[in-house]
């Protein structure tokens, strides 16, 4: 995002909505207060566009046109800006539906785990260098990533789980990096989250997706336990209304 210096009057009513502080106050030649954006910081989440979240009163915010964006800073909307689409999911935001349609996708099927690794949330944010340290971990265990989520166009390497040098500099709000296990590897990915979490330098959070057993249980909470983490069930559930396209493979 962009601030027209001509445009703005310098009232500084849009520097408390950047969750990451990339609109600051400055003089220009004239000794004029004029709001800025550290280009370097912009995370390209759009807040400060969104007339209904910023009322600028000079209406001086502007989106540069898409040929003088960085391949780059163009992935950084993807990941900061959940109202926009990525051509790759067909879906707003930084992943894929994971479970809320699990029940009519079967993207997670019985005898199998989902794992959402999410990094990073507005104020505090995430870099390519937290997504690469995870990337890397799951890569050296054989994990395949699912392949309609931005975190896997930015890889250059399946095996290795390195990023394109392209986005090694990237910066966003979050990420989400997602993929489907057996669930007899649940201990075992498990732990590894673990060692990952102690590397990564913002906040983390660990999603799991599976069906419940036929006795009503959810297999996941005591996985959890065993590995000594403490879960949370405040989460997403398919209450099985719709018809299911599989749920076993």
């Amino acid at each position: 995002m962009v601030i027209n210096q001509d445009k703005c009057i310098g009232c500084g009513i849009c520097t408390v909505y950047c969750p990451n502080n990339a609109i600051v106050m400055t003089e220009d030649r004239t000794g004029k207060r004029k709001a800025t954006i550290i280009q370097e910081a912009c995370l390209e989440c759009g807040n400060c566009i969104r007339s209904r979240v910023v009322k600028c009163p000079a209406k001086a915010f502007y989106e540069l046109p898409a040929e003088n964006r960085s391949i780059s800073r163009k992935m950084r909307r993807f990941f900061s800006d959940p109202s926009t689409t990525h051509p790759l999911t067909g879906v707003p935001g930084r992943g894929t539906e994971e479970v809320k349609t699990n029940d009519v996708t079967g993207r997670v099927c019985r005898g199998e785990l989902g794992i959402c690794i999410e990094l990073g949330r507005p104020i505090v944010g995430t870099t390519a260098a937290d997504i690469e340290k995870v990337t890397i971990h799951l890569a050296k265990l054989g994990i395949v990533l699912e392949a309609c989520n931005p975190v896997s166009e930015m890889i250059e390497d399946s095996s290795t789980g390195v990023l394109k040098p392209e986005f090694k500099d990237a910066a966003f709000i979050s990420a989400i990096v997602e993929f489907v296990i057996p669930f007899a590897r649940g201990a075992e990915i498990l732990q590894e989250c673990k060692v990952i979490a102690d590397e990564i330098d913002t906040v983390f959070s660990l999603d799991m997706i599976c069906c419940y057993d036929e006795d009503g249980n959810n297999p996941a909470v005591a996985l959890c336990e065993k590995a000594g983490i403490t879960p949370r069930l405040n989460a997403k559930v398919n209450i099985g209304l719709g018809r299911p396209y599989r749920i076993e493979r």
